[in-house]
């Protein structure tokens, strides 16, 4: 048995010289189990072909996606202190940066972009998932924070696409505080009288969403989305009761008043900007006309014009000539 292993396998191996095959060419759906080809699956924007299920999209895919010709630039995040709380747990904190800096190639969580949507100008936020989870702490906050100014700068409006799993526990109470500083960043874009809109994707949880991710002036899901403040099994197990199929999807808000929008990621960027336009350029409506025929007055209680010069003409008569009688006396 050894011989055939240790001898005849590898020979049959070498004769037959299979070459070196990727193994990330072939994409497994999370939904269906159907296996996609990697080109079919970027040309469909990351969506499966088979059931439509919408996986995570790259942040540097979905912002070419939505800005003109693929065209845009980033800012530079403002600098934060890393690991102000020295945390560790099975490792420590300022290692999980590095490591997550070193595989996605950014600062932090969150991307900051501005170029053009339908020629308006426009600012997005994006989260990137794959920084540890889209976690909020100080660098998010910061960058949500410069992203709102950068709208106010340019009279643009703002867009924030989370992705995220809540607030970064490895900073404590200093990731909590950015949940009231977003809220004064998105409160800082509306007095301006510009646009804050949310798209929510897959997942969007915790102090994400117990934050400026639900104050949006507009609320669009992408299908299936995952969007809500607690875990299923954390809700169940405190209210004690089975929860409705399909709660926390973007479909089962939309039924209840909490999402405006479930949008397909291919109609994404038609549909904001749409909306981006009706928002920035509000068109008031026309007033209604009222067809008559000719010679008569049109459906409403008003006197037809000619009437009127004849009764202003004999008040003024009348008014002359008791002018005239007083006159005389």
């Amino acid at each position: 048995m050894n011989w055939i292993a240790n001898f005849v396998r590898p020979r049959i191996k070498a004769l037959v010289g299979n070459p070196d095959v990727p193994d990330n060419l072939w994409t497994k759906c999370p939904s269906c189990g159907q296996m996609m080809f990697h080109r079919d699956l970027d040309q469909n924007h990351h969506v499966c072909q088979h059931c439509g299920h919408h996986m995570h999209l790259p942040v540097d895919k979905r912002l070419a996606l939505l800005f003109d010709e693929g065209a845009y630039e980033t800012i530079e995040l403002p600098k934060v202190k890393l690991d102000p709380l020295k945390f560790r747990d099975q490792k420590r904190y300022g290692d999980r940066l590095k490591d997550a800096q070193s595989k996605t190639g950014r600062q932090d969580a969150i991307v900051v972009a501005h170029g053009r949507m339908g020629g308006q100008r426009t600012v997005i936020a994006a989260f990137d998932f794959k920084f540890m989870g889209g976690s909020m702490g100080m660098g998010v906050g910061e960058g949500l924070i410069a992203a709102a100014r950068l709208a106010v700068m340019q009279k643009a409006p703002l867009i924030a696409i989370p992705a995220s799993g809540g607030a970064r526990m490895q900073e404590g109470i200093l990731s909590l505080m950015q949940m009231p500083r977003t809220t004064v960043a998105v409160d800082e874009v509306k007095e301006a009288g510009l646009p804050f809109i949310v798209l929510l994707t897959d997942p969007t949880t915790g102090g994400v969403s117990a934050s400026f991710a639900m104050l949006g002036d507009l609320h669009i899901s992408e299908p299936g989305a995952m969007i809500g403040f607690a875990g299923r099994r954390v809700i169940e197990q405190t209210v004690r009761e089975t929860l409705p199929p399909g709660f926390q999807t973007a479909e089962y808000l939309l039924d209840h008043g909490m999402v405006d929008l479930v949008v397909p990621r291919s109609e994404l960027r038609a549909r904001l900007i749409g909306l981006i336009d009706l928002l920035m350029h509000p068109k008031a409506p026309e007033a209604p006309r009222i067809a008559a025929k000719p010679g008569e007055a049109a459906e409403l209680d008003i006197p037809p014009a000619a009437d009127v010069p004849a009764a202003q003409g004999d008040g003024a008569a009348k008014g002359d000539a008791g002018t005239g009688s007083a006159a005389k006396e």
